[in-house]
């Protein structure tokens, strides 16, 4: 239930949808939240929000979401002007969280990625790296995930509309199998799993099913990146190799994991 809001001006407070590059997943988690939109929809005023009406008006906005990370040279642009219309900016997602599955360029030289998947590459235009929003501008918030948890989502719409902090905590994927008495894949199996430094956020689902945690939602608070890297080694004979790509997938550029996924593998 979303409470009436306050502490924002007389009137509807006024909220944009904004899209980098992206898949936009993150936005279809807004729209699949269907009852809740409706009293987010009785609240607010959407002004603007493409991928769910044609209706536009011009900022400034009380609250923005933004989706996707900075990729192409209009998009510096773009994040800069969205931040100034902004009262308050939440960054969604794994790609403007951490720069998205397209941050794995960064590790490697993006030109010949482009010649190898183009016929034509000349007509690209991007930029050598994928970075999160944060390496642009300030936000006021960043919620994790790949696509984010909706009721995450509701969540901090209905705080930053009412003044207050979001209540999104900081466990990790291993307290969500414990809560679902999922029992635990990396002892029982062997099987490897980001789980234990991962946010939580996805209901533990790979785990539910006998998979080991890919890290959608990104590095916990305070993760011991290297504890976990070491266990697999030693317990369950990991390669480095996978030990690099296990820490390079949704949330590659993320600092926690890139740093620990520079330690294994090739360079």
């Amino acid at each position: 239930m979303v409470p009436e809001t306050r502490n924002l001006k007389k009137g509807k407070p006024k909220l944009a949808v904004c899209k980098l590059a992206s898949c936009d997943g993150c936005q279809l988690s807004l729209l699949d939240c269907e009852d809740e939109l409706l009293q987010i929809a009785e609240l607010v005023q959407i002004a603007s929000f493409p991928e769910a009406t044609r209706h536009f008006e011009k900022g400034p906005y009380d609250l923005t979401l933004v989706e996707g990370s900075v990729c192409r040279e209009h998009e510096l642009e773009m994040i800069k002007e969205i931040r100034a219309q902004s009262r308050f900016l939440v960054t969604i997602g794994a790609c403007a969280t951490a720069g998205g599955i397209q941050s794995l360029r960064n590790f490697a030289d993006a030109k010949e990625y482009v010649s190898f998947v183009y016929a034509k590459p000349q007509y690209i235009s991007a930029l050598a790296t994928s970075t999160p929003v944060s390496a642009h501008v300030a936000p006021d918030y960043e919620l994790w995930g790949c696509p984010v948890n909706k009721e995450q989502l509701v969540e901090v719409v209905n705080a930053f509309l009412n003044g207050r902090k979001p209540n999104i905590t900081a466990r990790s994927v291993c307290m969500e199998c414990k809560a679902k008495n999922t029992v635990c894949i990396q002892v029982s199996r062997g099987t490897p799993c980001m789980g234990p430094v991962t946010h939580s956020g996805c209901g533990a689902i790979c785990p539910a099913y006998a998979r080991g945690c890919y890290g959608c939602f990104g590095p916990k608070e305070t993760p011991n990146t290297a504890s976990l890297a070491d266990w697999w080694k030693r317990e369950l004979g990991a390669q480095e190799d996978f030990t690099q790509r296990s820490f390079r997938t949704y949330n590659a550029w993320a600092p926690e994991f890139r740093a620990e996924s520079e330690k294994h593998g090739k360079k």
